[in-house]
C-alpha cells in the first residue's frame, strides 16, 4: 500500500494537480463503486472522478476534470462549507439530505455526502455521494403502512358507530319523501343521496381492515397490463395516447391478478385525470428488470428481492411538491371532490404483495414506480 501511495503522489506532482493520480488497483476499486466519488484539490479543482460520478453529474471525466467544485455544486450549497471544514479540521464529516445533481441541470436529487481529507495530498478532499432514493422510498413505504394501520382502526370504528345510524336516517328520508309536498321532496332526496355517499365512503375505508393474506401465484404482469390498457382505452383514457415500453424477457411476478389490475387501473385513472387540460396527453407504461434491490421484511431476517419494476408515467401538470411525501396516506388528496383513499389503497395492496411504490413528479413528468417480487422458481 505504501508503494501505491508514493506512486499516487508522484503522479499528482507531475500533472500539476490537474489530473487524478494513477494509483493502480485502488483507482480500479473506486471506478467499480456504484456511488459517485470525486476528489478536489486545495483550490477545489476536481482531480478525480469515478465512472458513477460521470453518470451522476451527467458529464464525462474529461469535462469534470476541467471544472471546479463551485461550478458543479449549486451556489450556497452546504457541500462547499463541508469541504472547507474537512480541509481545515483534517477529519472526515458527513452531511445528510443535501441537494445535488447533474452538471448545469435542474434535475437534482437529495444525497448524503461523505467527505474525507487526503493527508497524502495537502488540501485535497474526497467526496462520496450516497443517493437517498432507496432509503427515502422505504421510509415512505413504512409511513404508508403505518397510515394504513391507522385507517384500519378507523374503518372498524366507522362501520360499527356510523353505518347503523345512517341506515335509520336513510329510511326516515324515504318515508318523508312519500308524505311531503312535491317541492320539498328535493330535500328528502338530498338526505338520502348524501347518506348513500357516506355509506359508500365507509365501505371503501373498510377495505383497509381486510388483513387476510393475499392469494398469490406466478403470473405474467404484461397480461394484467394489457387488460388494464384495454379497459382504459374504452373509458377513462379514450382520448389519451397510450405508449408501451415492455421488457419481453421479464420473469413472472408473484402476485394476485385482480389486485394488480386494481392497482394499475387506479394509477392510470389518476394519470388520465391529471391530463384533462394537457396538449398531446400521453401515458407511458413500462416494465423492466432491476436486479439488486432488496428489502428486509419486518419480523424476519429474510431479505426479499424486488427485481420487477412497473412504471406508469404521464405528461400532465404534476403533483405539488408539498404533497409528495404524503401521497399514499389516507384522506390526502389534491382533487376538489376526492376522498384521498385511492392511492392509500394502492399502497396497501402493493405492501400486501411485499412490494414498494414511489412517486416522482414535476410539471410535464409524473411517474409512479412499483417494485414487486418475482415468482419463486418451480
Amino acid at each position: 500500500m505504501k508503494h501505491s501511495n508514493q506512486t499516487g503522489k508522484a503522479a499528482l506532482q507531475t500533472t500539476g494537480g490537474k489530473s487524478p493520480p494513477n494509483i493502480g488497483m485502488e483507482g480500479a476499486i473506486f471506478h467499480a463503486l456504484q456511488q459517485p466519488v470525486i476528489v478536489c484539490n486545495d483550490n477545489n479543482l476536481i482531480i478525480f472522478a469515478n465512472y458513477a460520478a460521470e453518470i451522476f453529474f451527467g458529464a464525462s471525466k474529461q469535462v469534470l476534470l476541467r471544472e471546479k467544485l463551485e461550478t458543479i455544486i449549486a451556489f450556497g450549497s452546504p457541500i462547499l462549507e463541508l469541504v472547507e471544514t474537512v480541509r481545515q479540521g483534517q477529519a472526515p464529516m458527513t452531511k445528510y439530505r443535501v441537494v445535488a445533481g447533474p452538471l448545469r441541470s435542474r434535475n437534482e436529487t437529495k444525497v448524503d455526502v461523505f467527505a474525507s481529507p487526503l493527508p497524502e495530498f495537502a488540501g485535497s478532499v474526497s467526496l462520496l455521494f450516497q443517493q437517498r432514493t432507496m432509503a427515502d422510498k422505504i421510509d415512505r413505504q413504512l409511513v404508508s403502512q403505518g397510515a394504513v394501520r391507522s385507517a384500519t382502526g378507523l374503518a372498524a370504528m366507522l362501520a360499527h358507530e356510523i353505518k347503523n345510524p345512517l341506515s335509520g336516517i336513510r329510511g326516515a328520508a324515504q318515508l318523508l319523501e312519500q308524505t311531503i309536498a312535491e317541492d320539498e321532496k328535493l330535500l328528502a332526496r338530498l338526505i338520502r343521496d348524501e347518506t348513500d355517499r357516506i355509506v359508500k365512503l365507509i365501505d371503501r375505508v373498510e377495505v383497509f381492515g381486510d388483513q387476510r393474506p393475499v392469494e398469490r401465484g406466478a403470473l405474467n404482469v404484461h397480461v394484467a397490463l394489457d387488460r388494464v390498457k384495454l379497459l382504459a382505452k374504452s373509458g377513462i383514457a379514450s382520448a389519451i395516447t397510450m405508449i408501451e415500453q415492455y421488457d419481453p424477457s421479464l420473469p413472472n411476478v408473484y402476485g394476485n391478478e385482480d389486485q394488480l389490475i386494481q392497482i394499475f387501473i387506479n394509477l392510470i385513472k389518476n394519470a388520465a385525470e391529471s391530463l384533462e387540460n394537457t396538449v398531446n396527453p400521453k401515458i407511458t407504461i413500462s416494465t423492466k428488470f432491476v436486479p439488486g434491490v432488496k428489502i428486509t421484511v419486518s419480523g424476519t431476517s429474510e431479505r426479499i428481492s424486488l427485481p420487477l419494476e412497473i412504471t406508469i408515467q404521464d405528461n400532465g401538470m404534476g403533483i405539488p411538491e408539498e404533497m409528495l411525501p404524503f401521497m399514499f396516506e389516507p384522506f390526502v388528496t389534491g382533487k376538489p371532490n376526492g376522498t384521498g383513499l385511492g392511492l392509500a389503497l394502492v399502497a396497501k395492496m402493493v405492501a400486501d404483495h411485499g412490494g414498494i411504490i414511489e412517486c416522482a413528479s414535476q410539471p410535464g413528468h409524473t411517474s409512479f414506480r412499483i417494485l414487486l417480487p418475482m415468482a419463486p422458481s418451480q
